[in-house]
């Protein structure tokens, strides 16, 4: 956080239909990569006015509605699907229903706090209804940004300033905009610690098995003093989830061109499988600095490995 400009705030973006299947495993969410893809597309489109650089990105939840249904007590939930028009234009497929294609969607009030490099100090006023107008245009995890409801929801910007102590007062007042709402942190080091656990009892045990074993309610029989068993549920402590945080390359990098319908001719090309990991969500008040929320890129080339994380258990151990 030493070498930022300030804080940039973009309070409840309520989001239509945002994208809920971020990796093959699980659904829910959207992945941190969603939000620091949608920072890197608004610090582009804000390039030909203002030199800014989004360094970061901390993402808070205030509401999560999936779209889903029940169909009885007995099936589990099941994603409300689009009916697409019917096919036209040949003989054959006349009067015929396009085939449905499994989407998952959700609505979605986010607020997010990014990490700003750039001097804005002269003309913070029209940077911040630059940022307001372009992001209302916006797609956010695949979703559609929505109005803002009123005044009191525009964007903020927050110098940052060399007295640390005035800092984290700054961070203070501003931490309150994210109240009610929870806030997504990187967790490896629970995933690591049960880890070792489970390999203390089968050493053949993987990483999947202690992210499963973290996310699943476990039930297990109990027997009281008089001999009859109950049924108890078991949960790690803490609001953790399984999070995909990035992908691994699964081929070398090929040079530009040479893939066949690349999305981007002039870019290397590697094929990539999804990583997880464990995440955690807290209140904001309990967070005491900015650095610690925050989403940033790591890219480990030579490996294959393209990663979001951010360092919110590196401070536990610290502290």
């Amino acid at each position: 956080m030493t070498d930022i400009d300030g804080l940039l705030l973009l309070p409840h973006l309520r989001v239509q239909n945002a994208n809920a299947i971020s990796g093959p495993l699980t659904w829910g969410f959207p992945s941190p990569t969603a939000f620091l893809g949608f920072a890197h597309a608004l610090e582009r489109k804000l390039r030909d006015d203002w030199e800014v650089q989004f360094t970061g990105a901390a993402i808070v939840c205030h509401r999560f509605e999936p779209l889903t249904t029940q169909p009885n007590r007995r099936r589990h939930q099941v994603f409300n699907l689009m009916r697409h028009p019917v096919r036209a234009g040949y003989k054959k497929w006349q009067d015929k229903d396009a085939a449905l294609i499994e989407e998952g969607r959700a609505h979605m009030e986010v607020s997010l706090l990014l990490e700003t490099e750039g001097d804005l100090e002269d003309e913070p006023e029209e940077f911040l209804q630059k940022v307001s107008a372009t992001v209302q245009g916006m797609r956010l995890a695949g979703g559609s940004i929505l109005p803002m409801r009123d005044s009191t929801n525009r964007p903020v910007w927050q110098p940052w300033w060399d007295d640390e102590s005035d800092n984290l007062e700054a961070f203070r007042k501003l931490r309150r905009r994210l109240l009610p709402g929870f806030a997504l942190v990187h967790r490896p080091d629970l995933l690591a610690e049960r880890l070792s656990e489970l390999r203390g009892q089968n050493p053949d045990a993987n990483a999947l098995d202690a992210l499963i074993d973290l996310s699943a309610l476990h039930v297990e029989p109990e027997t009281d003093e008089q001999g009859q068993a109950h049924w108890q549920y078991h949960r790690p402590p803490g609001w953790i989830v399984p999070l995909p945080i990035g992908y691994s390359g699964l081929t070398e990098l090929y040079p530009p061109g040479q893939v066949a319908h690349a999305r981007d001719g002039e870019t290397p090309f590697r094929f990539v499988e999804s990583l997880y990991s464990l995440g955690q969500w807290i209140s904001p008040h309990r967070i005491h600095h900015p650095g610690h929320l925050m989403w940033r890129y790591q890219t480990d080339e030579p490996n294959g490995l393209y990663l979001c994380a951010n360092d919110y258990a590196t401070t536990l151990n610290k502290e």
